[in-house]
């Protein structure tokens, strides 16, 4: 919180402002807003629960007189001494099955008039093998595979109840089934003769609470298992709710509850149910509560009301405090193009007796800054002069000593041609560090001076230690400063190859982008450890080298003279070598 408050302190006067009314007015909003939604809900919760308890008892009505309706059918044919013949008699002559067929033909006829309003099949199937149906396209199935059915096995072991449950057929276009299902039995004999089938296509017993749903209003069946048996909601039929269960056992079992909030089908609903003990099925109401709640609530124009409240309150904020602020936010805006470098930007004075004294102010400050800034590069530039001076002046004489006493073997040895070239060598060696007064040198100076410096070190010390030198043709002219390779260089000879006995330094000179990139890579010990801002170890004998300039020294040096985009990167690993990476800008003069 205190960083928030130290946040809102450093703000200017029109943002606090602009910040404190629109905080405030979407408080406002918002808090009206949830307090009419919440009202708003609550009442909806409790007009729906009234409304859609009498529908539910009006779909549990029609749901009861179709169970008369199966039970009429069930006693019936529980009834008939024709039916029961017709399923029980073994094998006769053909005049007396006609006559069996004809009499329970007949017995159906009126008994299926029961139930010509609703759209069901009846089957009858007995224990001799025979079957009948009054629509085979609801059950197409033998005698003998009827008496493999679960719902066949059920009401077997439950001769006195009609057991309803749903039924998949094997025939696509008959799809989803309900059965109701009713054991067969001769009471004068206790034996079962036959089972009864009344079956009806899910899309038909979905008849019977259709009228009743709507968009977001949905009405689910739901056996003691947990399965959805019938719904308008298609996509849920078949599948397996145990949560809904438990909600609709719950509500069965507190008879007070009118209605449960609950997440179904992963929204937010309104869920009431009622039994049907019959069918041991649920009847279940689930209501989409955000989308009731919608048609409830006009959240657009809500929307839209608040956001032209909080527009209305804005824009008075605004013009009011444009007036006030206008001189002040004209002074902030002209200081801004300070960050820009540009040190001529005065501002006019005028305005208020504040904005005045700031603009006084502002522009007293430009002057110490100009003053200050051109200080601060002659400076500079007396600084680069005075270390391109000390660089120049670091020629180790002991290096040029021991040079000269090498010459002074190859004469005696009468290798006058070899001495030559190395007098030659470091000769032109010392006039382009020491008698070239100018800053930087060209690419290709800089890569004669590397060879120079290499033919002079095989002289001293032999070849074992062999420099190629790769440049591209574009990069020859571009200027680097003085001495700026050749210290990695000499590193490379002097503590590169300790371990090794040959190796070889590669110099690449290339072009990326904006900015030059000189490489200097060796095959030799490596340094363990090694991470940019840390030296190379010390030479133990600054004797033998040329310059001994460190290589933060160098790297110091290209960031003072260019920034910090450029400078001397380094990647080693002990026993494969060392990469040196210098990069800089591209300079043609």
């Amino acid at each position: 919180m205190k960083k928030w408050m130290n946040a809102f302190s450093r703000l200017g006067l029109f943002p606090k402002l602009f910040l404190v009314m629109f905080v405030s007015i979407i408080l406002v909003s918002v808090l009206i807003l949830w307090t009419s939604i919440h009202m708003s809900t609550k009442l909806f919760t409790e007009t729906f629960s009234i409304t859609n308890s009498k529908v539910l008892s009006q779909i549990k009505t029609n749901f009861e007189s179709f169970n008369d309706a199966i039970a009429a059918v069930s006693n019936n044919v529980s009834q008939s001494g024709a039916i029961r013949g017709y399923l029980s008699e073994g094998e006769g002559d053909s005049l007396t099955m006609a006559k069996s067929y004809y009499n329970m033909r007949e017995t159906m006829d009126r008994i299926q008039s029961i139930t010509e309003s609703y759209e069901v099949g009846i089957t009858i199937s007995g224990i001799n093998g025979r079957t009948y149906s009054t629509d085979r396209s609801h059950l197409r199935l033998s005698a003998d595979e009827l008496k493999e059915q679960p719902i066949t096995l059920e009401a077997a072991a439950s001769p006195n109840r009609i057991i309803f449950d749903d039924y998949q057929t094997n025939d696509e276009t008959a799809g989803q089934m309900i059965s109701a299902t009713k054991a067969l039995t001769d009471r004068a004999q206790n034996r079962l003769y036959g089972t009864l089938y009344v079956t009806m296509r899910e899309n038909a017993f979905r008849q019977f609470y259709s009228s009743f749903t709507s968009r977001g209003n949905d009405v689910v069946i739901l056996n003691d298992a947990g399965e959805i048996v019938s719904s308008n909601r298609e996509e849920w039929i078949g599948t397996t709710q145990l949560e809904l269960l438990t909600y609709a056992r719950e509500m069965n079992n507190n008879e007070t509850a009118k209605g449960l909030n609950a997440r179904v089908m992963d929204q937010d609903s309104v869920v009431l149910s009622e039994y049907l003990p019959f069918y041991r099925f649920y009847i279940i109401n689930v209501v989409d509560k955000d989308l009731a709640m919608g048609q409830l609530i006009d959240m657009k124009t809500v929307a839209l009301i608040c956001a032209g409240i909080v527009a209305a309150a804005l824009i008075l904020v605004f013009l009011i405090t444009n007036q006030i602020t206008k001189s002040l936010r004209r002074l902030v805006k002209q200081m801004s193009n300070i960050t820009k470098s540009d040190l001529d930007n005065y501002i006019p004075v005028s305005g208020s007796y504040e904005s005045r004294q700031l603009g006084h102010a502002y522009n007293y400050m430009l002057d110490e800054l100009h003053d200050y800034v051109d200080q601060l590069v002659l400076t500079q530039r007396e600084q680069r002069n005075a270390e391109l001076a000390a660089l120049q002046s670091q020629i180790n004489p002991h290096f040029l000593y021991n040079t000269l006493a090498s010459v002074k073997v190859l004469v005696q040895q009468g290798n006058k041609d070899r001495a030559a070239e190395t007098i030659n060598a470091l000769i032109s060696l010392l006039q382009n560090t020491i008698s070239n007064v100018s800053e930087t040198i060209t690419v290709e100076q800089e890569v004669e001076n590397l060879k120079n410096y290499v033919f002079i070190n095989h002289v001293r010390y032999g070849g074992r230690i062999k420099a190629a030198f790769y440049v591209a043709p574009d990069c020859t002219h571009y200027h680097v400063p003085k001495l700026v390779i050749q210290p990695f260089i000499e590193n490379a000879f002097f503590h590169g190859f300790i371990s090794k006995e040959t190796g070889t330094i590669h110099v690449m000179v290339s072009r990326a982008g904006e900015s030059l990139i000189c490489e200097i890579m060796d095959n030799g010990d490596g340094i363990e450890g090694f991470s940019m801002g840390e030296s190379l170890p010390n030479p133990k004998n600054n004797r033998q080298l040329f310059s001994g300039i460190g290589i933060r020294n160098v790297h110091d040096r290209i960031e003072l003279l260019y920034g910090a985009p450029y400078g001397v990167t380094i990647m080693s690993k002990p026993g494969e070598g060392t990469r040196v990476t210098v990069t800089l800008p591209l300079i043609t003069s």
